[in-house]
């Protein structure tokens, strides 16, 4: 039977790194807060801008953090943080297993096995909530993995606040499982396509953890 739930790690912000891709959005927003607290003794504006500046850098430092993970054991791991929200048979014989990731979850994504990167394909698209079957069109970054099951491919799909998918490594790069291989800013899903014959070993509504959660069962 599959497993009705995957404890999560409890991060923390103390010895986290942060996510690469993150300074566009991370570095103007920590320097408003630090500026406003700066001039807030002797401004009221600036006291009245300091407190949600200051607010908003840390949800900030919270949405970008990267922790560190002890990968888990299994030919397929889980490329993202978030709840499992749909298992489909697809008509080729792969079984799609898509993710909902919030605004609350680590957004860095890991290689779910190693392999070689074949494909890294980015399409443009709409930002219709993750969650929405539309979604399917929104900007979307397709990958493909040589592995030892074959073919596998992956798919990060931009939610209604994302608005760039950012890949860490390009086509041709060998990858070990649990790598970090990219980014999508803040609300987004990932799907992956297990191969034909390789059966799920999760449920929908099923919370999994990126480089934790087995995903296929023996």
């Amino acid at each position: 039977m599959p497993h009705s739930q995957t404890s999560a790690p409890r991060d923390s912000l103390v010895g986290v790194r942060l996510a690469r891709g993150a300074s566009p959005w991370l570095l103007p927003t920590v320097a408003t807060a630090a500026l406003s607290l700066a001039r807030s003794r002797r401004s009221g504006a600036a006291k009245a801008v300091a407190v949600p500046a200051t607010a908003l850098a840390a949800g900030m430092l919270w949405f970008f953090r990267d922790p560190e993970r002890e990968i888990a054991q299994g030919r397929v791991i889980s490329p993202a943080d978030g709840v499992v929200q749909s298992i489909m048979p697809w008509k080729d014989g792969r079984t799609r297993v898509a993710i909902f990731m919030s605004p609350l979850n680590v957004h860095v994504n890991r290689a779910p096995l190693s392999g070689t990167v074949t494909s890294v394909e980015h399409i443009p698209g709409g930002f219709v909530p993750a969650f929405n079957k539309e979604s399917e069109n929104n900007e979307r970054v397709i990958w493909h993995f040589d592995t030892e099951l074959g073919d596998i491919e992956m798919i990060q799909i931009a939610g209604a606040v994302a608005r760039r998918i950012v890949p860490y490594v390009p086509r041709g790069t060998k990858v070990e499982q649990g790598d970090r291989i990219g980014l999508i800013r803040f609300g987004s899903r990932v799907d992956i396509y297990l191969p034909e014959g390789v059966e799920v070993d999760v449920e929908v509504g099923q919370k999994t953890v990126a480089g934790v959660t087995r995903i296929d069962r023996d």
